[in-house]
């Protein structure tokens, strides 16, 4: 009879066991800040949740925003505020989101992951914005037909940003944008292709540190050898989000000289100043731009224009979009 009872509870607790392994598994699944595509390509959950949202801006930033501060779920008051305290000042704002690499990609997300949304408001919301005065430079379309094209991609497969190609497209196409608003400088830049290596972050996320993947980058040096340096006295600021330093700031950032200040400065034949966060580039980034006017002073005079650039996701996956000024 005893024999018989610990059979049934030794079957009782594997099952048990088993249950709950499974449930803890799932769980784990679900909450896995990385989805796995196909042909070996990752994605941040957090963009997917942005595509899959609703409009965000508005009475609906309530349901569709994670920031916990009710009066900064909309993004719209800090972007025309930013916008409007710029041009008091004779600055240009050019705001750039980089587009979703699941939405240029989406051919590689699982479908069971793609909702009937799936960034549908964003050319809406651009447009309220353009309406408001805000110089939007939408890169979508120029990525989607790039794509078209040709086989190097725009976005690294195992990191949530831009490649080294994408990079380069997306300078160019800011320089277009500004070359009314400041002239030409007179430093002399060379641009040479190279591979590297890298452990995306995707990837780190999923605790694979060996694995790397190889993209190629455009390194700008001066006659000298050495890469642009961020200048202060530029008439163009570059403000944003790690898609700011990618490439530029080395060390967990891949590269140095390579990233979009360094595309700029090599079209348009000056330095310019960069500020860029390792988070999110909504406040922080405007946070970071406080600071440094508080510590330089006259910081905006010989300014021309800034161009912000962030993550579009950032939307409605940031902290919040709180109002700020720009000067003390």
């Amino acid at each position: 009879m005893k024999t018989r009872l610990h059979s049934c509870n030794t079957f009782f607790l594997l099952v048990f066991v088993g249950v709950f392994l499974w449930v803890s598994g799932g769980a784990a699944k679900a909450a896995s800040p990385v989805v796995s595509g196909t042909d070996g390509w990752l994605f941040l959950q957090q963009e997917l949740r942005f595509l899959n949202s609703g409009p965000f801006w508005g009475e609906q930033a309530k349901a569709a925003s994670r920031a916990k501060r009710a009066d900064a779920r909309d993004p719209t008051p800090a972007i025309v505020a930013f916008n409007q305290a710029l041009a008091e000042k004779g600055v240009t704002l050019l705001l750039v989101p980089v587009p979703p690499k699941a939405l240029i990609y989406s051919e590689y997300v699982p479908d069971a992951d793609k909702g009937k949304v799936w960034g549908a408001n964003i050319e809406q919301y651009y447009t309220i914005l353009r309406d408001k005065g805000v110089r939007v430079l939408d890169l979508r379309q120029t990525f989607f037909s790039l794509k078209k094209k040709q086989d190097t991609p725009l976005y690294c497969r195992e990191d949530t940003h831009w490649s080294g190609y994408g990079v380069t497209v997306a300078a160019d196409e800011v320089a277009r944008e500004i070359e009314q608003i400041t002239a030409k400088g007179n430093t002399k830049y060379t641009a040479d292709w190279r591979d590297i290596q890298i452990s995306g972050d995707l990837r780190q996320m999923l605790g694979d540190v060996e694995k790397k993947e190889t993209i190629a980058i455009r390194e700008i040096v001066d006659d000298g050898g050495r890469v642009p340096e961020p200048d202060p006295l530029s008439p163009v600021l570059v403000l944003g989000d790690s898609h700011v330093l990618v490439f530029h700031d080395g060390g967990d950032m891949y590269a140095r000289g390579a990233g979009l200040s360094d595309q700029l400065a090599f079209s348009l034949a000056r330095p310019v100043d960069v500020i860029g966060v390792r988070g999110s580039g909504a406040t922080p980034a405007r946070l970071s731009l406080y600071r440094k006017v508080q510590r330089t002073g006259d910081y905006w005079s010989g300014k021309k224009v800034v161009i912000w650039c962030f993550a579009a996701r950032e939307f409605t996956q940031s902290d919040g979009w709180r109002v700020l000024p720009i000067e003390p």
